[in-house]
């Protein structure tokens, strides 16, 4: 009997020890194997070649910023900072909602509690106050602009403007109200929805440059705000069978009536400042309505100052949003992947290809091989495709086509910057320089990559011609046949 329980005390006593031991190692007092602990406690690589850096966060990201020299991390209940360079964690506090604004050079990050007034304005490396507001009840961010929004009642709404960094606004704005959605970062404004693929986070481009004209829901009624002044320059209410959405500089008019069994669609165009038309395109569809009798649920599909539809004979357009040209017109079979306005990526036909397409100016930049499930996204400084079996991740100069970087992985792009992108799977999220086996280190495309262009003629792709071609696309292939000759 007394030793069986000699036995027990010495098997509790080693069991004990290895605890102790394993306790130390995890908590770094004490290590007495580097080697093995390292391997044990490392992540496995979420990419091939492997990232610059690794790190496991908290929870799955809601979304993630590159702001200059940091990575902003929005979680559920949390936002945290980590360094571009190491992905060392530099701050991180509570907080429901998270967005950046500001460009490269200065970029802030405004932080929120859901059902709560107010926001704070952080800097973005050491996660200082820069500016508090406590009255708020929704904000809104952009590459070179910072908007908010305070009620002091159900009918009485000021929209404010502010430089990322300023202290004081540009300008304010009266509003008679706010919809009950407009709450936090970025509730929707009528515009353009964006493309989507799958691996592709939908923010993967960061904050956009702030368009000319915005559009606010205000009790079944837009308001059309002229960002540069703040002037309210239409209160509009739509039509039974309107839909309304603020494009390119113009207040968009999208009709949908059930005709012969199908959506007959109507597009018109109105200057804001004078009320108008100033183009009208019929036939086109811009996907806002479903099946169920021709009700426009959805905003048209597009991005900065384009729109996407879908011409009669099937074929997927690009139009500008200003002026009404048709930039681009698919062949048949084509699907569109990615568009802004500069270039649209489009699948092939056969599906066994990616062409980059200069809009306005009936130009291939360049087409590479991929797979029938490959998908793409546009932003200022690549454009990243989503390759499936094998899962690859590219990202390429949108202008020549020049690989930046090529990644064997089933990880997410999850934000891209001038000189690399946040990659993700899970709680896992690396950073990847462009250069890693590509052909040599990435050069931001010519221009400044926040800069949209002014709305009007030619900021959009290619300028009209002289013939009037852009109103029967590039090729004028949607023109009448007697239209063509003469």
């Amino acid at each position: 009997m007394s030793g069986v329980n000699r036995r027990i005390g010495v098997r509790g006593w080693l069991l004990l020890g290895l605890v102790t031991v394993i306790v130390l190692a995890a908590t770094g007092v004490w290590n007495p194997w580097p080697g093995v602990w390292d391997r044990v406690n490392r992540s496995t690589p979420i990419s091939e070649p492997d990232v610059v850096w690794q790190q496991r966060i908290g929870g799955t990201p809601r979304s993630v910023t590159i702001a200059g020299d940091a990575v902003i991390v929005e979680q559920r209940t949390r936002v945290e900072a980590r360094s571009l360079a190491t992905g060392a964690q530099l701050w991180d506090r509570k907080a429901d909602w998270s967005a950046v604004a500001g460009g490269d050079r200065d970029p802030v990050v405004a932080v929120g509690k859901l059902l709560s007034k107010g926001y704070e304005l952080l800097d973005p490396t050491t996660g200082a106050v820069r500016r508090r507001d406590g009255d708020a009840v929704g904000v809104w961010t952009y590459r070179n602009l910072l908007l908010d929004a305070r009620c002091v009642a159900a009918t009485d709404c000021t929209l404010r403007a502010w430089d990322p960094r300023g202290t004081s606004p540009l300008w304010t704005a009266f509003l008679p109200g706010v919809s009950t959605g407009l709450f936090a970062d970025n509730p929707g404004l009528l515009g353009t929805r964006r493309l989507t693929a799958s691996r592709i986070d939908g923010g993967v481009a960061g904050p956009e440059p702030v368009p000319p004209l915005l559009g606010f829901p205000v009790d079944g009624r837009v308001h059309v705000v002229d960002t540069a002044t703040g002037r309210v320059l239409q209160d509009v209410e739509p039509g039974r069978d309107e839909r309304l959405a603020v494009v390119g500089g113009r207040m968009l008019r999208i009709t949908a009536v059930s005709q012969d069994g199908a959506c007959r669609f109507t597009l018109t165009a109105h200057d804001p400042a004078n009320g108008k038309q100033v183009w009208r395109r019929a036939g086109i569809n811009l996907r806002t309505a479903d099946s169920a009798g021709c009700a426009q649920r959805e905003d048209p599909q597009g991005a900065r100052n384009v729109l996407i539809g879908v011409a009669p004979d099937g074929r997927e357009a690009v139009l500008d949003g200003y002026d009404g040209r048709l930039l681009q017109v698919n062949a048949e079979g084509e699907r569109l992947m990615a568009v802004d306005d500069r270039y649209a990526l489009v699948r092939s036909a056969d599906r066994r290809s990616v062409l980059a397409r200069e809009l306005g100016a009936d130009r291939t930049r360049w087409s590479r091989p991929a797979g029938g499930k490959s998908g793409g996204a546009l932003t200022p400084y690549a454009a990243v495709l989503a390759d499936e079996k094998p899962n690859r991740l590219v990202a390429l100069d949108p202008r020549t086509g020049r690989e930046l970087v090529v990644l064997r992985t089933p990880a997410n792009a999850l934000a891209v910057g001038p000189a690399g992108m946040i990659i993700g799977e899970g709680r896992e999220i690396g950073y990847v320089r462009f250069g890693a086996g590509a052909a040599g280190p990435a050069q931001p495309p010519g221009g400044d990559p926040g800069d949209p262009g002014g709305p009007g003629p030619g900021s959009t792709g290619g300028a009209p011609g002289a013939d009037g071609g852009g109103t029967c696309g590039p090729k004028r292939e949607l023109c009448p046949e007697q239209g063509k000759d003469g």
